[in-house]
């Protein structure tokens, strides 16, 4: 089966500006892909390419099979988009907006009242649907933004930021959203900078810098790859620092890192069951341990390392024109 989204040797320039330089990658169908990157790395054009918003300047872009270039009126009948900014009227009640995006997609009135109600109770927003847009909270706003996005019942779902500025308990509810929506097909391409969140949802992750991929992979292969495994020990006792980086040292072959704020040692693991030989060798010295555990990178340490920028949460900028 070919894959729902196809971008190959795309470039986008604005002036001297190449926001995109040859970039290419794939979704598979009814999977989630995390489209990660500093600001300015090229994201958020390449949403706007993909939902025909911007036309290519070169390279080739499918959707659903279809070339955004050639097809783009039927391309925004399969996709759906949430962008960093509220599409939906805050003049407008919850009710009054989705029957809006439904008759602007061709649905009779009663067809898109019996949508909008379908979409009012998918995302629980029945007590606020008679309320003015303006008057919800940013997490009911940002719901009503997806929903709306929804309404034409799209294969392909783009969602830019989706989750920025809301607290953490919101954007979980929009993560449970999502993983319901790919359970009901829905291909998704989640631009974000919130680590944890391309972690917990994505089945893969395309790292953009500069305009370029610079990494594509499931998030276990990037944390491979960029650093391997490492085996960390905390001691019970704060002076047996120094015998149990003795042990450690000698089962991995190294010297291990001291983090003396935490009192964690660390070293690299080629092989997991190094863990099991740690615990008999600390067991055997009659050292006690606070901590112990083997782990891969974090999707930030990755970040770090592929991109030299540290993650950080977006702040509103001007609308694209600029690399986004």
């Amino acid at each position: 089966m070919p894959p729902m989204i196809r971008v190959e040797n795309l470039v986008k320039r604005f002036g001297r500006t190449t926001a995109l330089d040859r970039v290419g990658f794939a979704v598979e169908a009814g999977t989630v892909v995390g489209v990660l990157g500093p600001n300015g790395a090229g994201k958020t054009t390449m949403v706007r390419v993909l939902a025909t918003l911007l036309r290519p300047d070169e390279g080739l872009v499918r959707v659903g099979g279809l070339d955004v270039t050639r097809e783009p009126a039927r391309v925004r009948a399969l996709l759906g988009l949430t962008g960093q900014y509220a599409s939906v009227d805050g003049d407008l009640t919850g009710t009054e907006n989705l029957v809006l995006f439904g008759r602007l997609l061709g649905l009779s009135r009663p067809a898109a009242r019996d949508r909008a109600a379908d979409l009012l109770e998918r995302f629980e927003l029945g007590p606020a649907a008679a309320r003015p847009a303006s008057t919800y909270s940013g997490g009911l706003r940002r719901r009503l933004d997806l929903a709306a996005s929804l309404v034409g019942g799209p294969r392909v779902l783009c969602l830019d930021e989706p989750t920025t500025g809301l607290d953490p308990h919101v954007r979980r509810e929009l993560w449970q959203v999502v993983r319901e929506l790919v359970a009901d097909g829905v291909t998704v391409l989640l631009t974000t900078q919130y680590l944890e969140e391309a972690d917990r949802l994505a089945d893969r992750v395309t790292v953009f810098d500069a305009g370029r991929v610079v990494a594509d992979g499931t998030p276990g292969e990037l944390k491979r790859r960029v650093g391997g495994r490492t085996v960390q020990v905390r001691p019970a006792l704060s002076q047996d620092m120094d015998a149990t980086a003795r042990v450690l040292g000698r089962v991995t072959g190294t010297t291990p890192a001291r983090d003396p704020g935490t009192g964690l040692l660390t070293a690299p693991a080629a092989d997991p069951m190094v863990l099991s030989t740690v615990v008999r060798k600390l067991d055997q010295a009659g050292l006690a341990v606070a901590e112990l555990g083997l782990r891969l990178p974090s999707l930030d340490e990755v970040f770090l390392a592929l991109t030299g920028k540290p993650a950080a949460p977006e702040v509103p900028a001007a609308r694209e024109g600029s690399a986004g």
